[in-house]
């Protein structure tokens, strides 16, 4: 009589070795798309050449700290790298883009703010759609319906339409 947690674990062990599998292939073709020799990424990353040659084939499964030192080198982000290898679980269709922007060190703490207004008025112009209000695209610019954003900005006079005297 087989035991079927055993089973169930050996199905989990053949697993394993697959996800390592694509885990590698990934990493190879995110080098080969950064037009990266593996001798280069190894540098980079400060991995042994030997070492992320393993990795790509499969071979070794690496740490989270290693998968990070790649994906910087790589210029992707470590979650990524992190799902592929079984360490997060893929997220479900929602991403937060803004935990992606204020993560990015290539941006100034300006630029981030800027980047989450500008995606904040988009999401906001689109769930009004969505909601079926009205939204001038050229009047307020920062999804507010109406133009009432041109209005608070000074651009159309209180009171007015979209079509109403600029003030100023």
């Amino acid at each position: 009589m087989k035991d079927p947690a055993r089973a169930e674990g050996a199905q989990f062990v053949k697993e394993l070795p697959e996800r390592f599998n694509e885990l590698g292939s990934f990493i190879r073709e995110q080098r080969s798309s950064a037009r990266l020799s593996l001798r280069r990424l190894s540098e980079l990353a400060g991995i042994s050449n030997p070492y992320l040659s393993q990795i790509e084939r499969g071979l070794r499964r690496p740490s989270a700290e290693i998968l990070q030192q790649i994906a910087k080198a790589l210029r992707i982000s470590a979650e990524t790298l992190y799902v592929q290898a079984g360490i997060l679980e893929k997220p479900d269709g929602d991403t937060d883009l803004s935990r992606h922007i204020f993560a990015d060190h290539h941006l100034t703490e300006d630029q981030r703010q800027a980047m989450m207004r500008i995606y904040l008025s988009f999401r906001h112009e689109n769930d009004d759609q969505a909601d079926g209000v009205r939204v001038s695209s050229t009047a307020g610019g920062n999804g507010e319906p109406n133009g009432a954003g041109a209005v608070a900005e000074g651009r159309i006079a209180p009171g007015g339409s979209d079509s109403a005297a600029v003030a100023g």
